[in-house]
């Protein structure tokens, strides 16, 4: 094949996944046959999977500690899209919606929330309160393909040091926004966090 060939073959081709770039999403599952399943959909469908068995692990993994106002960590700009479960001991996967939802800082991070019970009051609950999509268990290949449009770009976090902070998008939002709000860039973006329980791959 000459090279003005392989040019036109490859302009004609159809876009797919491996013509997008790879998106980070957190998985959020207290169950770890269901954390299994979900991780390994999300990387054959060429997701780059932070993978962790509570709300609160996903939280700290994003820089928030005990629902309290901290720094954001750099993990909190790489991450595109959070698939939660919603039955989970301690904070559930609504009570994360909400807080990602309420957060200034966070709330452009579209969540998916899935469950093994099909509850129209509890799907209701969670698109009202802002989730993208409401995944019955067991989340198939089909589901996780889906996911491509829900994903956020990649944002840029503010410089380190500059004392910056996350204001609201110019398009403003009329939810009230709770403790979380005004969370600040992490000073030192080189530190990593160190998680029991925290899978990247």
């Amino acid at each position: 094949m000459n090279y003005s060939s392989y040019l036109s073959s490859t302009w004609m081709r159809p876009i797919t996944d491996f013509d997008i770039p790879e998106a980070h999403v957190l998985a959020v599952d207290d169950s770890i046959v269901d954390r299994k399943l979900i991780e390994g959909l999300l990387k054959t469908s060429l997701y780059k999977v932070t993978a962790v068995d509570s709300a609160l692990k996903a939280l700290e993994f994003l820089g928030v500690r005990d629902g309290c106002s901290t720094s954001l960590r750099p993990n909190a700009f790489q991450v595109n899209l959070i698939i939660t479960d919603y039955c989970m001991p301690g904070m559930t996967g609504y009570d994360l919606l909400k807080a990602i939802k309420d957060s200034t800082a966070l709330r452009e991070i579209p969540v998916v929330v899935m469950s093994s019970e099909n509850s129209p009051n509890r799907i209701e609950s969670c698109l009202k309160e802002g989730a993208e999509e409401f995944l019955i268990k067991p989340v198939k290949i089909s589901d996780v393909k889906r996911l491509r449009s829900y994903i956020r770009p990649p944002t840029k976090a503010p410089c380190s040091g500059s004392g910056e902070t996350l204001g609201p998008s110019p398009i403003c939002s009329k939810r009230k926004v709770g403790s979380l709000e005004g969370l600040q860039v992490k000073s030192n973006p080189e530190s990593q966090p160190c998680l029991n329980g925290v899978i990247v791959a």
